[in-house]
């Protein structure tokens, strides 16, 4: 960093209009609003640099002042429990405990606290372990039990006292993207928000953190990509690509560009992942994407991929894509869920087993009736356990109020994946038509599995709900039939 800004301080700066000034630009007569003009240089031909030589003077003199160091090493700390059974046959508990370094960096001020940005991963470590969160060094299937986040000088940091702790704000796991609160001031951004959209291929960056949570590091590069779209696991949005050389605790760092137009630093973006087979090819969030949520704190409601609005038109069309003999299956969390139509318009959604198809016979049954108003999709109506020995059935009035809040929320899961399903299954017809439908195919597969991942815990306990109300014993109770005889016409709506 000294060498960097030693060379920058001697090389020859080229000030925008008016750089040494600093007077505020005049309005034109005919009152337009005032526009800056770019700096006159090869290497400024977009709205980003693609030298560190724009830079002015000024910018490089504040880099160098300590009280603008304005990111910071993230410590989090969580434990684990583990079961597991001795050789009598006895249940054992026992503990594990891990730690990681990121970074994150101020950004705003809120009264008497200071509010940072860093990643999602950086700030909690998964709630379970299992093979698709897997933590390094606790076995699959533990559960966390505690945390801690804070604020330290480095990895090697084992002094508690002048720590900082931090809460969580506001997080967004499909951005990758948390706002944490320090209640202490601290040292902010200096430099505005950029626009990441106008990044080209070529500008330079300025990335700043904690490799390795070791030390405090700034690293250079250049856009080599300016989008990348991350599905991995959890995440869904876009990124830019840079190749400046970064390590796992730079997760969370800043990523600044050179605007033409200031000669001054912008944020642009927030690095987060690297290549695991790359060399030097890391991916960045675009600040485009992250601005809104700094601003208001809140996360936006899209927690489904290609989610559908529920409504009448949606209905239809489910029950044209599953009104073909044999009806739409899809993935429900770890089960196999379907959804059938039934003579008097009502959908029936089926969830099966972990054994399907060896037990061909439905756990679970729910009722999604006719709608009352084009604005709705349906309703839930009757509900049926299933075992071998047949069917309990229940209208959903007479269910405990919190298993029926739970269920209408499986059902509302099940309605969003059979239209998700019933897209794939129109996009695969006509995958080969073109490359645009072959990758909305993949898109839709992908998102299909993502989303069945998300309902994991929903279907978990749907599952243990259908178990205990199963019929039990031996002898036929009611036939595996009977959701598909409808009510009669006179008879009233459960």
């Amino acid at each position: 960093m000294v060498w960097l800004l030693a060379f920058l301080a001697a090389a020859p700066v080229t000030p925008p209009p008016n750089e040494s000034a600093r007077t505020p630009l005049k309005i034109t007569r005919s009152a337009a609003p005032p526009k800056l003009q770019k700096i006159n240089a090869p290497y400024c031909q977009g709205d980003y640099s693609n030298d560190f030589a724009a830079l002015t003077r000024s910018a490089v003199e504040l880099t160098s002042k300590a009280e603008t160091s304005f990111t910071y090493c993230v410590r989090v700390t969580a434990t684990y429990e583990c079961l597991s059974y001795a050789p009598d046959g006895s249940m054992k508990r026992s503990k594990r405990s891990v730690t990681a370094h990121g970074t994150a960096f101020a950004y705003r001020k809120q009264g008497s606290d200071t509010l940072l940005v860093t990643n999602q991963h950086v700030t909690e470590f998964p709630a379970v372990s299992d093979e698709e969160h897997p933590v390094e060094g606790v076995p699959l299937g533990c559960k966390r039990v505690s945390d801690s986040l804070k604020i330290v000088d480095s990895d090697k940091d084992a002094f508690e006292t002048d720590d900082i702790n931090l809460s969580r704000v506001v997080t967004d796991s499909a951005l990758d993207i948390a706002i944490i609160r320090a209640k202490a001031p601290l040292a902010m951004l200096p430099w505005k928000i950029g626009k990441s959209a106008s990044l080209k291929e070529r500008n330079v960056v300025d990335v700043r953190g904690f490799p390795l949570g070791a030390f405090k590091a700034t690293s250079l590069g250049k856009v080599i990509s300016t989008y990348d779209r991350d599905d991995f696991k959890d995440w869904d949005h876009d990124d830019f690509v840079i190749d400046a050389a970064l390590s796992p605790g730079n997760s969370g760092s800043p990523v600044l560009a050179v605007s033409c137009f200031t000669g001054e630093y912008e944020l642009v973006g927030v690095f987060h992942a690297d290549y695991s087979r790359g060399n030097s090819l890391n991916v960045v969030i675009h600040i485009d994407a992250v601005r809104d949520l700094m601003t208001t704190l809140k996360k936006t409601n899209v927690s489904r991929a290609d989610s559908a609005p529920l409504d009448l038109a949606s209905r239809r069309r489910l029950v044209d894509d599953a009104s073909n003999g044999i009806g739409l299956f899809f993935p429900f969390g770890p089960f196999t869920a379907s959804a059938q139509t039934r003579s008097d318009g009502a959908i029936l959604f089926q969830v099966f087993s972990r054994e399907f198809p060896i037990k061909t016979w439905p756990v679970l049954t729910l009722e999604d009736g006719r709608p009352e108003t084009p604005a709705d999709f349906g309703a839930l109506g009757k509900v049926w356990f299933g075992s071998a020995r047949g069917v309990n059935e229940l209208k959903s009035a007479e269910l405990d109020p919190e298993n029926r809040a739970q269920l209408e929320r499986a059902l509302d899961a099940m309605r969003r994946s059979a239209l998700l399903s019933a897209a794939h299954r129109r996009a695969s017809a006509g995958q080969d038509a073109s490359r645009e439908a072959h990758d909305l195919a993949a898109r839709l597969d992908r998102n299909i599995r993502r989303n069945s991942a998300m309902d994991k815990d929903l279907a978990n306990f749907v599952s243990d709900l259908a178990e205990k109300e199963a019929p039990r014993g031996t002898g036929l109770v009611h036939p595996s039939s009977r959701p598909w005889s409808p009510e009669p016409a006179s008879a009233s709506s459960p």
